[in-house]
């Protein structure tokens, strides 16, 4: 894979995710992230991929606790899309 596809695909996961948030610092740490994986150095990408992985927790539970189902389906799904291509990518061990 190029750098270029790790990046592009990181950034595209993690608008996904962010924009199945409704925990406003969540996606604002999202958010953040992005830009740091559109404009950082590559090797960062995997602490980028894990902390969006924390974040993920975060929004699962905020849906769980709203009783949001659709939100808590959506968020699962972007997470689990992000965790197989940071394994894949041999970006993170999660």
């Amino acid at each position: 894979m190029t750098q270029q596809y790790l990046v592009g695909e990181t950034s595209v996961l993690l608008a996904e995710l962010q924009a199945s948030g409704t925990d406003p610092m969540a996606v604002r740490e999202l958010a953040r992230l992005r830009r740091e994986a559109e404009t950082g150095p590559v090797s960062k990408l995997g602490w980028v991929a894990l902390r969006a992985l924390e974040l993920t927790d975060v929004l699962c539970l905020d849906s769980l606790r709203r009783g949001d189902v659709i939100a808590f389906a959506r968020q699962c799904a972007c997470g689990a899309e992000l965790r197989e291509f940071s394994v894949c990518a041999q970006l993170a061990d999660v």
